[in-house]
């Protein structure tokens, strides 16, 4: 096809982070006391270029652009402060979104805090008002967006009508994005928002593999989850895993772009080649053995304190393969409540192979090990659900004290209404009671307890990295300041 199709996402996804993925969380912020610019530069600075191509793109970007090559369309992945020269003449302009709106809940929980909209938002919104934008449109061009966040159009409605967003594809796309693409270049009407049936899941077999090189060398290693915990809509999703050799070949995509560090993604890293909640201990050992002799060195998208918990040998072993190369990693991890009682309503097999009512003590356990082993957390909580109590606070609160030794970043998170829950109400910063204010608190308390060490850890490489790091412990210290000035002391002494 020689029509023009081209792809892009806004700038706060189309950066590296400095090399540390999880960096990005920082988008989920609102503008503070650091001027906008200097922020960007800190957290998500731009990503470096060639021609306006980027050097390395979001994952889901880079699927859905292999996805369209594979099918012959004529398709170019470029940067939004470049669009203007490759836009011309693309009657099709394809979005990846994670968080459009700030609707997400790490993005949620800050602007209840700071009342204000997060940068990710700003972002997204600043792409499709840009003049190339705008421009192409008004000569015919269709807008399709897609990615995690395409549930949040449904409770922005308005935005869509007034940004003329043509098509919304929510769910895994592989097997829709051809026809859906096909229908925009051939100037047919589009569904504002196609829905991936679970018919339409692909398999192993109709996932491409990548073709362009992935921010941070983020490699999928599986889909779906099999936890089955309420809140969460991945959980409705197929468990599929890749094979190594698959693994090493998408590696290998972007070891040749220079990307030497790899992130293995998955719902739950250490579940990798298991078909329940066990880990299955020769796949990932094979896994991780394989992919450290290519790598500069491994971290993990996520993983569960139930699967740590359960197989502690397997979990240290693991640990001695990837400290070779790297001294910690990170991972993010659901650590959700610290209440039995709650654990059993909304996430019984969050726990497995354990029973709900020792959720507690997973996680105590888990975290434990973690620490012993250099892996450092970056741990969430859920605010807000509809079945929590004042005494399933109560216990989170007392888990933060039982976790103050642990290393580790843990944010609570204000409930979202997704998957299971997708119908139930939204928890706004105005049902927040003085538990829930307690909490925030001890959360802060805790992550200021460990965030300099931590920003010493992360920013221990090349020299560039040195000269960074001290400006993220100036803007530690600012958030102090602003954090007494509104008689919240997040630095008290904690023996």
């Amino acid at each position: 096809m020689s029509e023009k199709v081209v792809l892009t996402a806004d700038n706060s996804l189309m950066s590296d982070y400095r090399h540390n993925e999880f960096l990005g969380f920082g988008t989920c912020a609102p503008p503070n006391v650091i001027p906008d610019m200097v922020y960007r530069w800190l957290i998500f600075p731009p990503i470096k270029t060639r021609d306006g191509m980027p050097v390395a793109a979001p994952y889901g970007l880079r699927k859905v652009e292999a996805q369209l090559l594979n099918e012959g369309f004529n398709v170019s992945t470029v940067t939004p402060d470049h669009l203007a020269k490759h836009i011309r003449g693309a009657k099709a302009l394809g979005i990846h979104v994670m968080d459009p709106f700030g609707l997400g809940p790490a993005s949620s929980t800050l602007v209840a805090v700071f009342k204000k909209e997060p940068f990710l938002a700003q972002y997204f919104r600043a792409l499709l008002s840009s003049q190339p934008v705008r421009k192409a449109k008004k000569h015919g061009m269709k807008i399709i967006v897609g990615g995690p966040g395409t549930w949040q159009f449904r409770y922005r409605p308005k935005f869509v009508k007034k940004y003329g967003i043509d098509c919304i594809i929510e769910g895994e796309g592989e097997k829709v994005v051809g026809k859906i693409f096909r229908a925009a270049l051939n100037g047919e009407n589009l569904p504002a928002l196609y829905e991936v049936s679970a018919s339409e899941s692909p398999s192993l077999e109709e996932i491409p593999e990548i073709i362009g090189p992935s921010i941070n060398g983020l490699v999928e290693i599986g889909r779906g989850c099999c936890r089955g915990c309420k809140f969460c809509s991945v959980t409705l999703r197929p468990l599929r895993w890749y094979p190594v050799e698959r693994i090493l070949r998408e590696m290998s995509v972007n070891s040749q772009a220079g990307i030497g560090g790899v992130t293995l993604h998955a719902e739950d890293v250490m579940l990798y080649g298991s078909k329940d909640t066990s880990p299955n201990e020769e796949k990932l050992v094979n896994l991780h053995e394989k992919v450290i002799k290519k790598c500069e060195g491994i971290t993990w998208s996520h993983c569960s304190v139930a699967a740590v918990a359960s197989s502690p040998k397997l979990f240290s072993h693991l640990a001695e393969i990837i400290t070779q190369k790297r001294p910690w990693w990170g991972a993010e991890i659901g650590l959700e409540t610290g209440s039995a009682k709650l654990a059993e309503k909304i996430m019984p097999a969050k726990a497995l192979p354990y029973k709900p009512q020792e959720w507690p003590d997973v996680i105590r356990t888990g975290m434990g090990l973690m620490h012993d082993n250099n892996l450092i957390p970056a741990g969430t909580l859920i605010v807000g659900v509809p079945e929590e109590t004042e005494e399933d606070l109560i216990k989170t609160i007392e888990l933060m004290d039982d976790l103050k030794n642990c290393r580790s970043l843990i944010v609570p998170l204000f409930f979202v209404p997704m998957g299971r829950l997708k119908d139930e109400d939204w928890f706004k910063d105005t049902g927040m009671t003085e538990l829930h204010e307690e909490l925030l608190i001890k959360c802060l308390q805790h992550d200021y307890r460990w965030i300099k060490s931590l920003i010493d850890a992360s920013f221990a490489g090349n020299w560039r990295e040195k000269v960074t790091g001290p400006f993220y412990k100036v803007f530690a210290s600012i958030v102090e300041i602003r954090a007494k000035q509104q008689g919240i002391d997040i630095n008290p002494q904690i023996d």
